[in-house]
């Protein structure tokens, strides 16, 4: 056994080789370390942009909601009790929602207006830590007063301190005619996500919402969950309790939706990217195993007087098969390993890597106004690194065997002959 080893070993790092061999041979090592450490760095990179996206997004949306399909809640203050009684539940906020015509001097734009309790909201997400100019408390103390996205202010023109026009979906008739309803509203906040959301949400009080919307009660309950990965858990029994409760039994009008409803095609989507990608890049890795084809069938060429000699001295056709199998497989296991680590050493420090290179060519990779990032982010899973390395080591195993059973299959009474 430690004859093969040793014989494994000299023929896969020993100098004394022709040089094309030796050449397909390093190219083989060097093909396999880009492949494995590029897709684990692609994936890191995609893994921190998911996350990215997860936590600006999901910042704002609540992770269910409870809305009810004959209108308003007018005691929904006995069915918060209710759903806070429920283990899996975090915090409960009430809120109205409806959409408008936002106008300023220059510009009109839809925006999704919900109504809020400042301090409610404060358990259901993290709209205060999002606040860039103003005070979201004064949306609570001050009537007809509204927070607007810092993008949507933007293209409106407008900031804190500044009075917009809200064109409501209702029409007004009087003996001029019939118009739409318009209330002006002081801008006392703006927040910034970082995504879409920006450009779309604006937020005003529970009571204002009420008046500009005619609401006689409010829209339906957000809910916090504690984590957005604990919907699955949380939705069947949040579903039983609503079946439970007085009255649903026979007006079942309350229905529950989680984020995955609104956003869950965004995160399919980012992750059928991840998968093309990874299997685009798989075949990196594919061309650099199947290279090792190339380097074997050389090597068995080159060698046929030595697997003729070992033949003679009793090696056996399967020992010969083993020995070119390792030897193959320690060319794909090098270049795994050594690919390995660097794509680890590559994902765990893309972000600064990025921003040296972005120091010293006075470029910015990534502009916040496009991209709403001004890094490049990356989250190394380690499940990522194993299936690559497994992926990498049956791609090795499958391309050494032809060029090994081929060695195995040489006659060393013809290849003596010839000599």
């Amino acid at each position: 056994m430690s004859f093969t080893r040793d014989m494994m070993i000299r023929y896969t790092f020993t100098a004394k080789r022709q040089s094309f061999a030796r050449l397909v041979s390093r190219a083989s090592m060097l093909g396999m370390v880009l492949g494995v450490a590029s897709l684990i760095t692609v994936l890191s990179v995609m893994n921190g942009f998911a996350a990215e996206l997860r936590d600006r997004v999901l910042s704002l949306v609540p992770h269910a909601v409870i809305v009810s399909s004959e209108g308003a809640l007018t005691q929904w203050q006995s069915l918060a009790i209710e759903l806070q009684s429920v283990p899996l539940v975090k915090h409960v906020a009430p809120f109205i929602d409806d959409v408008a015509l936002i106008q300023s001097s220059s510009r009109r734009l839809g925006s999704q207006v919900r109504g809020i309790d400042v301090q409610a909201q404060r358990g259901v997400n993290n709209l205060h830590e999002r606040i860039v100019s103003g005070n979201l408390k004064e949306l609570q103390s001050r009537p007809f007063t509204i927070a607007l996205g810092r993008s949507l202010a933007g293209q409106l023109g407008v900031m804190t301190g500044d009075v917009v026009e809200v064109v409501l979906p209702t029409l007004s008739v009087t003996p001029l005619g019939v118009f739409p309803r318009v209330r002006k509203l002081l801008v006392v906040a703006e927040f910034e996500v970082g995504s879409s959301i920006d450009a779309l949400q604006s937020y005003v009080s529970l009571e204002t919402a009420k008046r500009l919307f005619s609401r006689g009660g409010i829209d339906g309950l957000q809910l916090d969950l504690g984590s957005p990965d604990r919907v699955a858990e949380a939705i069947p029994v949040l579903r039983e309790k609503l079946r439970d409760m007085p009255g649903q039994g026979t007006a079942p009008h309350l229905t529950i939706a989680d984020w995955r409803e609104s956003q869950g095609s965004l995160f399919a989507a980012v992750k059928m990217e991840k998968i093309m990608v990874g299997v685009l890049l798989l075949a990196v890795i594919a061309v650099a195993a199947f290279n090792i084809i190339s380097t074997l069938t050389m090597s068995v060429t080159e060698k046929a007087r030595d697997i003729a000699v070992l033949r003679v001295m009793g090696f056996t056709s399967s020992g010969v098969m083993a020995l070119f199998l390792g030897h193959g497989l320690l060319i794909g296991a090098v270049g795994i390993a050594v690919g390995a680590g660097l794509g680890v050493f590559l994902a765990l420090w893309i972000s600064e890597i990025a921003t040296l290179l972005e120091q010293l060519m006075g470029v910015q990779l990534f502009d916040p106004s496009v991209y709403y990032i001004g890094r490049l982010p990356s989250e190394l899973q380690w499940g990522d690194v194993a299936i690559t390395t497994c992926l990498a080591l049956i791609l090795s195993v499958l391309a050494t065997v032809y060029p090994a059973w081929r060695a195995s299959r040489i006659s060393p009474v013809e290849v003596l002959n010839n000599g």
